[in-house]
């Protein structure tokens, strides 16, 4: 890894710091006021952004620890140090996310419940306005360095603004002599926590797998084919390390070609398709092509 992307990962800590920063608040304002005012869908956003607490500090862990060079037991780097942590944010926010379910169908099912006091909508609002400047700073970082990390960081920011907006929604109608809209919003709440641990789940584990996007492999191969002495493209497999695509290609070229073409035809394939179209990293094999010609 260039020094570049080092100091790029680096870069991108600030915005996990500032996540971290802005949910530890919010998440203990939410869960005193919810307390204090008796509003369920304001505790269970206050329950959401703890977990998004795990979540900011599993990115902030998986940039330091994608940052550590290859070493002896780590040929290819740590590059999937990030993707392990937000599989375990995920089971904890899972876990989260069930647990406000099932408290909030327990406080239904017990009946009698008022309306929460106004204050807890105002601080809905106020959550919704920290959480929105947070995914500005977040999504302007992630475009400057690139990172699908701080761009999922920023992605988690605005759906957290959009609950809050939700919740405050919520609260303010409960005051119209619906008491159960409050519950109502805890439960979406908790299904939108839930949700948001399935889809970083179902990510995580897919480029854990070696899963890769079909579509990118297709970018890849319209690359190839426009390069000039390759004739036909054999086989392509790509697969993620971190943010980082690695491409193994096994293309056929002209048969009576010298070693030191082939071997130049190999490189320009590499070459081409880190600066076009970003890869990280390009392991190109050469075999002839018995039935093409030049």
């Amino acid at each position: 890894m260039d020094e570049q992307k080092y100091n790029d990962l680096k870069l991108g800590e600030k915005g996990a710091y500032l996540s971290i920063v802005a949910y530890i608040c919010l998440s203990i304002l939410k869960l005193i006021i919810g307390y204090l005012s008796g509003s369920e869908a304001l505790k269970a956003d206050g329950l959401n952004n703890t977990t998004d607490i795990v979540a900011s500090i599993a990115v902030l862990i998986g940039l330091r620890l994608s940052r550590k060079p290859a070493d002896k037991n780590h040929k290819y780097g740590h590059w999937k140090s990030e993707t392990i942590a937000s599989m375990v944010a995920s089971f904890i926010m899972m876990a989260v996310g069930i647990q406000v379910l099932f408290s909030t169908i327990i406080s239904f099912a017990d009946g009698g419940k008022e309306s929460p006091d106004i204050m807890a909508g105002y601080v809905g609002i106020f959550s919704f306005l920290v959480m929105y400047f947070v995914y500005r700073y977040n999504k302007k970082l992630a475009l400057k360095i690139n990172s699908q990390a701080v761009m999922a960081a920023a992605k988690d920011n605005i759906s957290d603004a959009w609950v809050s907006i939700g919740t405050a929604i919520g609260i303010f109608g409960s005051q119209l002599n619906m008491p159960w809209l409050d519950t109502l919003t805890a439960l979406i709440v908790g299904s939108l926590i839930c949700k948001t641990a399935w889809d970083i789940f179902r990510e995580a584990s897919h480029d854990l797998s070696d899963g890769f996007d079909e579509n990118q492999i297709e970018v890849y191969k319209k690359t190839i084919q426009l390069i000039n002495g390759v004739q036909e493209i054999k086989e392509i497999k790509g697969r993620n390390y971190g943010n980082n695509a690695v491409v193994d290609i096994v293309i056929l070229v002209q048969p009576n070609l010298s070693l030191e073409e082939a071997h130049d035809i190999s490189t320009l394939v590499e070459n081409t398709l880190k600066e076009k179209d970003g890869v990280y990293d390009v392991h190109v094999h050469v075999e002839p092509n018995s039935n093409g010609s030049e």
